[in-house]
């Protein structure tokens, strides 16, 4: 074993060492991870250091290049966390809204449940929304596993299926479906930005409430 793999409770101490009882070998590269989604969780992008990782997860920062090449690829990891996270939101809102035998009612409600759970997401995991939109990638044909929720898709794709579910309950007309998931995510996205970086930052919570409903019946009726 060279010093790179040892943890700083194993390497020669010049005084008192915080143990841990939590991290075994094997599992550094989760513990890395992590240590990065409680960083992003925090601060954002931005607080995700790789050198800071690798505190919290107790060994020597050369360990942690055993799993990630550097800052970029730890941020890229927690991104798709943080992704998935957002997705697993969206599918525990749609899992809540009550049965109906109208497909009609059923599609418009879904529109909203993902609309809503996007929104919420922002506002109470404000570090983690930052991090997964930081990275300009492409989202259409991402079918990383890692960015997905228990359904296998990812939050642009569950969007995508409930704009289909529109199309097919005859809600949204099919000459209009093309390239509504754009303008769906840039109303929702727009007025989360608004919410938790600009200027409704101040906004009473009841009153941000009745925007965010205001505009998914917009977005719904729009489209």
């Amino acid at each position: 074993m060279n010093d790179s793999d040892r943890t700083i409770d194993e390497r020669p101490a010049r005084g008192p060492v915080r143990r841990r009882s939590t991290y075994r070998h094997g599992d550094l590269r989760r513990a890395l991870v992590d240590a990065g989604i409680e960083l992003a969780r925090a601060g954002g992008p931005d607080a995700i250091v790789l050198r800071e990782a690798t505190r919290r997860a107790g060994v020597v920062p050369n360990a942690a290049y055993r799993h990630f090449a550097n800052r970029e690829a730890l941020l890229q990891t927690v991104r798709a966390a943080a992704l998935s996270m957002l997705a697993t939101a969206m599918e525990n809102e749609l899992a809540g809204l009550r049965r109906t035998p109208r497909a009609d009612v059923h599609a418009r409600a879904s529109l909203r449940a993902v609309g809503a759970a996007y929104l919420r997401f922002a506002q109470t995991e404000t570090g983690l929304f930052r991090t997964a939109f930081a990275v300009p990638d492409a989202v259409e044909a991402d079918n990383d596993p890692a960015k997905a929720g228990s359904s296998g898709l990812n939050p642009f794709q569950l969007l995508g299926a409930a704009l289909d579910r529109m199309t097919e309950a005859g809600v949204l007309p099919a000459e209009r479906r093309p390239g509504a998931e754009y303008l769906a995510w840039s109303a929702v996205h727009g007025l989360a930005l608004l919410i938790i970086d600009g200027p409704l930052r101040q906004l009473e919570p009841r009153l941000t409430r009745q925007l965010e409903q205001r505009l998914l019946a917009m977005v719904e009726r729009g489209l």
